[in-house]
C-alpha cells in the first residue's frame, strides 16, 4: 500500500507591500524639565532621590515657612481690624440714614428747617463714602491674607506631572531664589520617537502612517506619525519626525535618548503575489517549493523577491490561489501522495 504523507498547506495569495528603508531613531519624553521654586526661601527639606518615580502633584521639597506663618498671622490681624471698622462704618451709615427719615418725617414744622435736613443728608453721603472706603480696606487685608497663604502653599515643591527624578539640585540647609531648579524630571511613561528622516524619504509619510519600529531587544512595535516638523537641517539635509508608539506589551527599562529602528516605507504601497516563509525549501543554491496537485506533492523552483512579514514576494514560478505545502515539507520527495489537514488551510 502506497504511502500518503500528512501535511499542512497555505494558500498563494496577494498581499500589500511598501519597501521600506531602515533609520535609527530615539526615545524621547513628551515632557522633560525643571521642578523649580516658586518662592525665596531656605529649604528644610528634600524627599526625593535620582532615580525616584513621583506623581503629579507629589512634594518634592520643602522650604522654611517660619517667616511666612508671622506674615500670615499678621495679615490675619489686619483683616480682623479691617473688618471691625466696615462694622463701625456700616453703623454708622445705619444712623445716618435714620437721622435724615426723623427729620424728613418732621419737615416744615417749627422744629426743624431745610437747611438741617440738607445737612443729614450729607452726613450720609459721607458714612456711605467711609463704608466703601473700609470695605476696599478689608478687600485690601483679605488679598494680603491670600497672598501670603499662596506662598504657605508654594512652601511645597511639588512635581509637575508624573515622571522620574533625574537629578537633585539642592538640599536641605540651602537657600534658593524664585526659579531656581530643585530638581528635574522626566515623564518616561509618555515617549515619543524621534528621528532625523532623509527628505527623499518622506514622500512616504504623512500623519497617521503606520510604520514598524524595533527596540534594542529585538522587539517589534508599530508606531504611527505624529509630526513632521517643517525644518530641515542644511548639513543633513534631514527634518525631524516625531512618531506615537504603540506598545502591545509596554518593554521594561525604557530610557530617554535610547536607539530605535524604524523602518520607514518608501512610495506608495503595492500589491504583490505572495506564499508563506513556511513553504520555502533552500537546496543548492535553488529556492523550491511543493505544490499539492490531485493530493500529489509537485515540486517547483520559485523566483522570491522581497519580504511581507512572515511572507516572501513570488516573481514567478506560482499562481495565487495554489496550495503550497508549508508543514511536513521537510520530509516530502517529489510526487509523494499526500494528505492535507483542511483545519489549517
Amino acid at each position: 500500500m502506497e504511502e500518503v504523507s500528512l501535511v499542512r498547506v497555505d494558500a498563494v495569495r496577494v498581499e500589500p507591500v511598501t519597501q521600506t528603508v531602515p533609520v535609527i531613531g530615539r526615545l524621547v519624553p513628551t515632557q522633560a524639565g525643571s521642578i523649580s521654586a516658586r518662592i525665596d526661601g531656605p529649604v528644610s527639606a528634600v524627599h526625593v532621590q535620582i532615580g525616584n518615580r513621583v506623581t503629579r502633584g507629589e512634594v518634592v521639597a520643602e522650604l522654611d515657612t517660619a517667616a511666612l506663618e508671622v506674615q500670615h498671622t499678621i495679615a490675619d490681624a489686619r483683616l480682623g481690624e479691617a473688618q471691625a471698622l466696615l462694622t463701625t462704618r456700616k453703623a454708622e451709615l445705619d444712623l445716618a440714614r435714620q437721622e435724615v427719615k426723623r427729620l424728613k418725617g418732621i419737615k416744615n414744622t417749627a422744629v426743624t428747617s431745610r437747611a438741617v435736613v440738607d445737612d443729614a443728608v450729607q452726613k450720609v453721603v459721607i458714612a456711605e463714602a467711609k463704608v466703601n472706603e473700609a470695605l476696599a480696606a478689608v478687600n485690601s487685608a483679605a488679598a494680603g491674607k491670600q497672598m501670603v497663604e499662596l506662598s504657605l502653599e508654594h512652601t511645597k515643591v511639588r512635581a509637575p506631572y508624573a515622571g522620574v527624578i533625574v537629578t537633585r539640585s539642592t538640599e536641605a540647609g540651602a537657600f534658593v531664589k524664585t526659579g531656581e531648579t530643585v530638581a528635574e524630571i522626566v515623564a518616561d511613561e509618555s515617549l515619543e520617537v524621534e528621528a532625523d528622516i532623509p527628505f527623499d524619504r518622506l514622500s512616504g509619510l504623512d500623519e497617521g502612517t503606520g510604520v514598524l519600529i524595533v527596540l534594542d531587544d529585538g522587539s517589534e512595535h508599530s508606531a504611527v506619525v505624529r509630526a513632521i516638523v517643517p525644518q530641515e537641517d542644511k548639513l543633513t539635509r534631514t527634518r525631524a519626525t516625531r512618531f506615537i508608539p504603540q506598545f502591545r506589551k509596554r518593554p521594561k527599562r525604557l530610557a530617554v535618548d535610547q536607539s530605535v529602528t524604524l523602518n520607514i516605507p518608501v512610495g506608495a504601497p503595492r500589491s504583490v503575489l505572495s506564499v508563506h516563509k513556511d513553504g520555502i525549501i533552500r537546496r543548492q543554491g535553488k529556492e523550491l517549493v511543493y505544490v499539492v496537485v490531485d493530493d500529489v506533492a509537485e515540486i517547483r523552483p520559485v523566483e522570491l523577491g522581497v519580504a511581507v512579514g512572515s511572507r516572501f514576494e513570488v516573481l514567478g514560478g506560482l499562481k495565487e490561489g495554489e496550495p503550497v505545502v508549508v508543514r511536513g515539507n521537510e520530509r516530502l520527495r517529489p510526487d509523494t501522495k499526500v494528505s492535507v489537514d483542511r483545519g489549517s488551510s
